[in-house]
């Protein structure tokens, strides 16, 4: 699919597209792959590991809407990446926040449609699901943006779709490089928020796979959830450092003691497949779209009224020793 064909990875240098490059590099042959971000040093670093003939690096901000335009002239395919992620700077800076994750949404949407990109979709997160923090909710207005734009594309080829996962293991800023430092710094005991806390885990090359599968799956409108193990936290923590003592430490600002992925309010919406879900969009003008059977052939059936896909009522659970696998093999 990826054959001889453009490619655009927005926010491309961060743990996500890095991981994408290995991937598309090993596993097919594609005429172009552009790395479009903001941070030149970034760019100049991933250039000295990935310099195949086809790479190439745009310096630019999903905030500029005329050289996101520039860049996506005769792209085929792009990957919306790019995002401010950290819960707190978010709080405490938010209108950058929605500048980027809103606004910038909106330039891709338009630029894609404006060059004749054929398949866009757009990494999310859980913290979009009921959103109770200010990153959480830029991300929920940009799958929205997404979901919609589908509408807006009349008879053009463009079409778009969403993946929401949870957190990647070893992936920069999470906790198990958090925990890790504190551990080579010689703590003595490491902070837990709340003793019951749990969250969604994935590694980043469960996530590029997934993301490559759905482009093949993707008819536009979708979000696609994967169906992946949840942890505990004081679980991590243990299975990490056995040995350290844990202190309850209090849920931080905008944090939640469960992630969801699917909101029960999005139940009915809901298509349930063997290894993923999708939810539906809410409206279909341009096209009416049957969901239930996506272009790899797979078939998903209505889940039940009132369903909610949550790390705390998971039925699969990450056992210590497939997580520190996971983190064995994540990049940190």
């Amino acid at each position: 699919m990826f054959d001889n064909k453009n490619i655009l990875i927005t926010g491309g240098t961060g743990s996500f597209g890095k991981k994408y490059i290995e991937h598309i590099l090993a596993e097919y042959s594609p005429n172009k792959v552009i790395i479009f971000s903001r941070d030149e040093l970034k760019q100049f670093e991933m250039q000295q590991k990935y310099n195949a003939p086809c790479m190439r690096y745009f310096i630019g901000d999903v905030r500029d809407a005329d050289r996101l335009k520039e860049a996506m002239d005769g792209v085929d395919f792009v990957i919306h990446a790019a995002a401010l992620k950290q819960v707190p700077a978010a709080e405490y800076n938010p209108f950058e926040c929605i500048k980027t994750n809103i606004h910038g949404a909106q330039n891709v949407i338009q630029a894609a449609i404006a060059c004749g990109v054929e398949k866009v979709i757009a990494l999310s997160t859980d913290k979009a699901a009921n959103p109770v923090n200010l990153y959480g909710a830029t991300k929920l207005a940009s799958d929205k943006l997404f979901v919609a734009a589908n509408n807006m594309v009349g008879g053009r080829k463009t079409r778009f779709a969403v993946v929401r996962y949870g957190n990647v293991v070893g992936s920069r800023g999470s906790v198990v490089p958090f925990f890790q430092k504190l551990l080579d710094e010689g703590a003595t005991e490491l902070p837990i928020t709340h003793a019951d806390m749990t969250r969604f885990m994935i590694t980043l090359d469960q996530g590029v796979q997934f993301v490559l599968k759905n482009f093949k799956r993707m008819q536009g409108g979708e979000i696609f959830i994967p169906k992946i193990p949840s942890m505990y936290m004081t679980a991590l923590a243990t299975a990490m450092a056995p040995d350290v003592p844990q202190k309850i430490v209090g849920i931080r600002p905008g944090e939640k003691l469960h992630e969801v992925m699917c909101p029960a309010d999005d139940s009915h919406l809901t298509l349930e497949f063997e290894d993923h879900y999708v939810i539906k969009p809410t409206i279909q003008f341009a096209h009416h779209t049957d969901f239930a059977e996506n272009r790899l052939g797979e078939t998903g059936t209505p889940v039940t009224q009132g369903f909610e896909y949550n790390s705390g009522n998971n039925t699969e659970w990450l056992s210590s020793e497939v997580f520190l696998k996971m983190a064995e093999h994540s990049e940190t």
